[in-house]
């Protein structure tokens, strides 16, 4: 399900606080943001100023989005804070950051990343299963970093794990490009 362009106000993104070992990866990241701040929409995220994450943010910022980062207090004292963002939420915990970047998006996006990204994704899908939420929820498979999950996904549908239109609630975009386009269209 996706909705209409003007509904949207913020994005939110999920990605590494690493590069990555592909510059691709990295260059994905800086794209997304130029296209966020080209679509006029805000763009929330993890708050940190390094990897994937801080990539997106200093191109949305670049482009003059609105870019708002939710920190959790166990972080704030690890340096990777951005703090030129719009606005930077300290909150006590993870799942007080997910659900606050969860709230204050209309979308959602995923670039490459660890276990928090994976963490993260499969939260807001979830949430979008049980109904919880309709926004979009869009993986970016930069470089088919996200193929094995998909695969996964395949086979939790064949085996009864997973209903086939649930696994549609995770549409799949090649780049940033594509993910806008996917959002914005019916």
């Amino acid at each position: 399900m996706t909705i209409k362009n003007n509904a949207v106000r913020r994005a939110a993104v999920y990605c590494g606080s690493a590069n990555g070992t592909d510059p691709a990866f990295l260059a994905e990241a800086r794209a997304l943001g130029t296209a966020l701040a080209r679509m006029g929409w805000g763009l929330v995220y993890g708050g940190a100023s390094v990897g994937l994450m801080g990539a997106v943010a200093d191109a949305a910022l670049a482009g003059g989005a609105e870019v708002i980062g939710v920190l959790p207090e166990v972080l704030s004292g690890s340096e990777i804070a951005h703090h030129g963002l719009t606005r930077l939420e300290m909150v006590p915990s993870m799942h007080a950051r997910k659900a606050r970047m969860a709230h204050l998006a209309d979308a959602f996006l995923v670039l490459p990343g660890g276990y928090g990204t994976l963490d993260e994704l499969m939260e807001i899908v979830t949430w979008k299963q049980l109904r919880m939420h309709a926004k979009p929820c869009v993986l970016i498979n930069t470089q088919n970093y996200w193929n094995g999950l998909l695969a996964f996904l395949d086979t939790a549908v064949d085996a009864g794990f997973l209903k086939a239109p649930n696994r549609a609630l995770l549409e799949v975009a090649h780049d940033a490009a594509d993910a806008v386009r996917k959002i914005v269209l019916d």
